[in-house]
């Protein structure tokens, strides 16, 4: 069987070549807008399902990825700022705070039409962080297509006083440790 990453995120692409498998990359093209009242975990999980299973027919015999990741702080979403003035903001509002992070994971056998689909949380409590702190990270690194305005497997990590899940790449947005048990548990084990 194919195994493809329904993304076009270089993250999660290098999430997964560290794995040392073959696999496609494609792009799925669905409605990410959330649902009234959904709850953070419930849509990083039906998102991720839906990027798998939006790639369904042109991939008819794969092991299909899709994930999907938002984050929040104090109860409110944080999307991905698109401009340094919202990541200003954000990382402002994050100072000092703890930060929760939901990677939502589905694989999808288009085979069988059996899927999996799980939200792994993961935890990051920011150090208190001076306005220069915050100009300085943001024009060396310009994370402005990342929740949470940071890329933590780069210089984002001097933000942080902490960090808490069971899996730190659930942090840059895939679950490896869960990806390797479903794979393997679909006839595809990593090693």
């Amino acid at each position: 069987m194919k195994l493809v990453l329904a993304s076009s995120s270089p993250f999660r692409k290098a999430l997964l070549d560290k794995l040392h498998l073959q696999f496609e990359t494609d792009s799925p093209n669905i409605d990410e807008t959330p649902l009234n009242s959904e709850s953070i975990e419930s849509m990083v999980m039906r998102l991720s399902e839906g990027k798998a299973k939006a790639l369904s027919s042109k991939y008819p015999d794969a092991l299909i990825i899709g994930s999907d990741q938002s984050a929040a702080l104090k109860g409110k979403v944080l999307h991905k700022p698109g401009s340094y003035e919202v990541a200003f903001e954000q990382l402002k509002a994050a100072s000092g705070q703890t930060i929760t992070f939901y990677t939502g994971l589905c694989l999808f056998n288009s085979k069988s039409g059996h899927s999996e689909t799980i939200c792994e949380p993961f935890i990051v409590k920011f150090r208190e962080l001076t306005d220069v702190e915050i100009e300085n990270y943001l024009k060396r690194e310009e994370p402005y297509n990342c929740a949470g305005s940071f890329k933590s497997e780069a210089l984002g990590i001097s933000l942080f006083e902490s960090m808490r899940g069971d899996d730190p790449n659930t942090l840059i947005g895939l679950p490896l440790i869960q990806l390797c048990r479903m794979l393997k548990e679909n006839g595809m084990p990593v090693i």
